[in-house]
């Protein structure tokens, strides 16, 4: 809101007067001269004029055509201008043609001459108009200028106009105009400290913290590095999933430093000018050397410094090579004790060239993965403090309820769960909000509305059932947490488990997972006697992960101990002959026809459980765990997460008890004090 009735104490109350815009100035200048091109009598308005000699000047007078006649004795020239109902008999065109007074040009040798002229002409009474003199050199040439130059100074000051509206959007440090299309767009921020951003809005990556902490502590107090002989790193690469924080961390560091810092994506070095990007590169390193010590930082640097082809021919690009090969020089052309580091961050490090990583470009390649538990749980403390939660909320939960999660998505899901609670009209976000939140990412939007014949509901119930049945009798795979038939986004039914989050995945853990995945058209077959399309994305995991374990993990039969993945961007080739890729395939179909056989083993010899499952979901639409244990007892395999998940549940059930005996005994202290009021 503007400021501009508070009174001042000194000057007095100020007037709401209009900010100054040179939009006014050229407003104003473009009707100035259309006032003065049609007051002037401009090609719309203007009679036409027509060239004509003495000897047809003279007759055209003698026949009556003259209404009136203009001697210009500077020019040596007189206008006839021809009464209308003589203008068709001289210019052959209607009066509409030639305008209101149409006149004709007339060359002359001598003024005596023509006044003599008319002076018979009068005396014959052929011409009885009007007779004068006029000086009209100067008004020519004002004419002149006006038609034949203003129109030219008007397009070009309105190409300059629309050239400087073009080159001033997004120029940001680099001007406003056309001309300052190669300077730098990188935003600089004088002092870190401006983001308001430090390590303690960084919740969990410790390790790239601490990794990262070290450049800070460089520009802080270089000296104590240099006195040892050390140079200051000249650059750090993030490098992690979308979402877990990179460009955070790169804003942390400033605001810790409290140094100059310069912020640009990589997308902003490309142009469709040719050279523009390797201008932009220099004219940054350029201000950051005058704002030295300083923090360069490029986000998504894969951009520009993507892999260069070793055939150009072959999809390579040669504006954006260009670019990067003055990235490269500009980040060898500094002092290692210059202050300036460069940042970048970006999720495809695979893709970039080896001459933009190797050790004195980017000294440190900083890797910044998925948060796990506990950094799931500092994550979630630092989003869930300005929301209003209740005491059913629990972190610890909450952080094993969100596996493979990166901060982006627990951010989402706090935004979720807290606008599910508004949509509720409750006054608090709950336990049950965060969990509809996750459900709702991971699976998308509840559609109750959908119309499913009974057959439909009954064939998901048993695809799903057959999910969890699998997943309850195999050792290694992921604990249950609910099963639902509601369809959400795309799915009809989905399955929700706790996974174990491993660092390394084992070839039974991966078959048994597989094993469950199949589940689903296993019971299909089995229980309906068709199958649908409703296995095709537990088919397509299956497939890419049965190709994943004998191409690139070494865990086949006929191919073991054998990866292979290739990281060539233009090698068009296998990396493997077609025998190789006909036993990749037999393999491939091999394993997964095992599993298949085997979830059909174990749904026969637990159907009737499956059955009571299936009946169950088709009453319920959502069952949990605790509903399978009862149908099929215990786990025959615990694993930790569901131990931990059991004693949540042990947790929340005896805090519920201890709730209930609270509010019983505050009834009864309520009943006999009112019992007291009564006597007394």
């Amino acid at each position: 809101m503007d400021n501009q009735n508070i009174p001042d104490n000194n000057k007095g109350p100020k007037m709401n007067m209009p900010r100054f815009n040179m939009n006014w100035i050229y407003a104003i200048a473009i009707l100035a001269l259309g006032l003065l091109w049609f007051s002037s009598g401009g090609p719309e308005n203007s009679s036409i004029a027509t060239k004509a000699t003495y000897t047809n000047f003279k007759t055209m007078v003698s026949k009556g055509y003259a209404s009136k006649i203009i001697v210009n004795k500077n020019q040596n020239m007189l206008r006839m201008y021809v009464k209308p109902e003589h203008i068709r008999d001289v210019f052959h065109k209607s009066a509409k043609e030639t305008g209101v007074e149409p006149y004709l040009e007339v060359e002359i040798g001598s003024t005596d001459q023509v006044e003599a002229f008319i002076n018979e002409s009068k005396e014959a009474k052929t011409f009885t108009g009007e007779y004068s003199y006029e000086n009209r050199r100067e008004n020519d040439m004002f004419n002149m200028i006006l038609y034949n130059v203003l129109p030219f100074v008007f397009i070009i000051g309105l190409w300059m106009f629309f050239m400087r509206r073009m080159g001033g959007g997004g120029m940001g440090m680099g001007g406003g105009n056309v001309f300052s299309v190669g300077k730098s767009k990188a935003k600089m921020y004088e002092k870190g400290g401006e983001l308001g951003i430090t390590f303690k809005d960084v919740a969990g990556q410790a390790g790239a913290k601490q990794e990262i902490q070290e450049i800070v502590d460089f520009l802080k107090n270089p000296q104590k590095y240099t006195d040892l002989g050390g140079k200051i790193p000249k650059g750090a690469l993030l490098v992690g999933p979308p979402g877990t924080g990179k460009t955070l961390l790169a804003k942390a560091v400033a605001g810790e430093a409290g140094v100059p810092f310069f912020s640009m994506s990589g997308s902003d070095f490309v142009e469709m000018f040719v050279g523009v990007g390797a201008s932009r590169v220099r004219d940054l390193f350029a201000q950051a050397k005058t704002k030295s010590p300083c923090i360069i930082f490029i986000d998504e640097i894969d951009a520009v410094g993507r892999a260069r082809s070793k055939n150009p021919a072959m999809g390579g690009n040669d504006e954006r090579e260009n670019t990067l090969n003055a990235l490269l020089t500009e980040m060898d052309g500094f002092g290692t004790n210059s202050g300036v580091i460069i940042l970048a961050a970006t999720n495809r490090a695979d893709m970039l060239d080896s001459a933009l990583l190797r050790a004195g470009r980017f000294d440190r390649q900083i890797h910044v993965d998925l948060p796990d538990l506990n950094e799931r749980k500092e994550v979630f403390m630092v989003h869930l403090k300005p929301l209003k939660i209740d005491e059913t909320v629990d972190i610890d939960f909450l952080a094993r309820q969100t596996p493979g999660f990166s901060g982006a998505d627990i951010a989402n899901v706090c935004n979720e769960a807290a606008l599910i609670a508004a949509r509720h009209n409750s006054e608090k976000v709950s336990k049950q909000d965060f969990l509809d939140a996750v459900d709702r990412i991971i699976g998308g939007l509840e559609k109750k509305t959908k119309v499913m014949t009974q057959a439909e509901k009954r064939s998901i119930a048993i695809h799903e059932a057959g999910h969890a049945t699998i997943s309850w009798f195999t050792e290694f795979a992921n604990p249950l947490v609910k099963v639902s038939i509601v369809p959400r986004g795309q799915a009809l039914g989905a399955a929700w488990y706790l996974p174990e989050e491993r660092v390394l995945q084992t070839k039974e853990a991966m078959l048994d997972e597989m094993c469950s995945l199949l589940g689903g058209r296993a019971a299909e077959e089995l229980f309906i006697g068709t199958i649908s399309t409703g296995a095709m994305n537990d088919l397509e995991r299956t497939t890419k992960q049965a190709y994943g374990m004998i191409a690139f993990a070494g865990m086949s039969e006929k191919l073991p101990n054998i990866c292979y993945y290739n990281n060539a961007e233009y090698q068009f080739q296998k990396p493997y002959s077609e025998t190789t890729a006909k036993i990749m395939d037999d393999e491939v179909l091999r394993m997964i026809n095992e599993q298949y056989e085997r979830a059909k083993r174990i749904l026969t010899e637990h159907k009737e459980g499956h059955a009571q499952l299936a009946q169950l979901l088709i009453d319920r639409e959502v069952i949990f765990a605790e509903d399978v244990e009862k149908i099929f007892g215990k786990r025959p395999w615990q694993s930790r997460a569901e131990e931990l998940l059991e004693a949540q549940m042990r947790a929340d059930a005896e805090r519920m008890a201890e709730e209930r005996a609270k509010e019983l005994e505050a009834k009864e202290r309520e009943a006999k004090e009112a019992e007291k009021e009564s006597e007394a």
